[in-house]
């Protein structure tokens, strides 16, 4: 049993084949998946998916890149939108200052909104940071201050300090395709500490196929050669990874029924 903790089922690449990517995916033992909303046009179609498909749950917010799209959207509206039984987390939100394809201030104000939400809701945050960890972290932190809230930073790219920190905050790490690539030496010593309670998998697909598929359009399914990876990495049997991996997923985003 696997879980893709992290799949963007309405993207080009996914959603022209989906039924049978899906397929393909349970065949290779993915029993849920978690569909990625990134603003607030999509949110209607991935809700739609999860509520028509029993292993399919739905997430709803602003990717970081899509923040100057939406300076106008209320706590209000991101509230609302978390009342599908299908529902399960908030995001992805988060900060990235790689591209900075949105400016800087109204990511943050709508990171905050975020995790506003998931303080009332319980549903976990979903986390992006990229190139944003001092800001990432000074965030959390006053946040946190305010009031607990579950989260998760997903396709964790960033730094041992930095997975350090967010650990010790309380929060989950999740860990994509990238960690099979040869020059992911870093990422690789770090996933080797993670916790057992604290780690999740996923694919970000349809982006950043692991190996053996590079080049490829990534599928959920191919959660289970990073979970193999992971495995092997960690010491572990993949049948140990995916049973504790599965069953942080539900934990963590414990409005998903099994």
């Amino acid at each position: 049993m696997l879980v893709d903790s992290h799949c963007h089922l309405e993207y080009e690449g996914l959603v022209e084949d989906q039924p049978a990517i899906l397929d393909r995916a349970r065949a290779a033992g993915v029993t849920a998946f978690l569909n990625i909303s990134t603003k607030q046009s999509e949110w209607a179609k991935v809700v739609g998916r999860a509520e028509q498909t029993s292993e399919v749950f739905a997430s709803v917010g602003i990717h970081p890149h899509n923040a100057d799209e939406h300076l106008d959207l209320g706590r209000e509206e991101l509230l609302a939108a978390t009342r599908s039984p299908k529902v399960v987390g908030i995001g992805e939100t988060g900060l990235d200052y790689y591209y900075d394809h949105s400016d800087r201030s109204a990511q943050q104000r709508l990171f905050r909104m975020h995790i506003d939400v998931a303080r009332e809701t319980g549903l976990p945050v979903i986390i992006h940071t990229r190139d944003a960890e001092d800001d990432t972290l000074s965030i959390l932190e006053d946040e946190l201050g305010q009031g607990a809230f579950p989260a998760l930073i997903h396709c964790f790219t960033a730094s041992a300090e930095f997975g350090a920190r967010v650990l010790e905050m309380g929060l989950s790490i999740s860990i994509s395709g990238i960690v099979t690539f040869k020059n992911a030496k870093d990422l690789q010593a770090i996933a080797k500490t993670i916790p057992r309670d604290r780690l999740l998998v996923e694919t970000d697909s349809p982006f950043l196929a692991p190996v053996p598929h590079r080049g490829k359009s990534c599928e959920p399914g191919y959660v289970r050669d990073t979970a193999a990876f992971l495995a092997e990495l960690r010491g572990e049997s993949l049948d140990d990874l995916a049973n504790y991996t599965t069953r942080n997923f539900f934990s963590l985003f414990s409005k998903a029924a099994r």
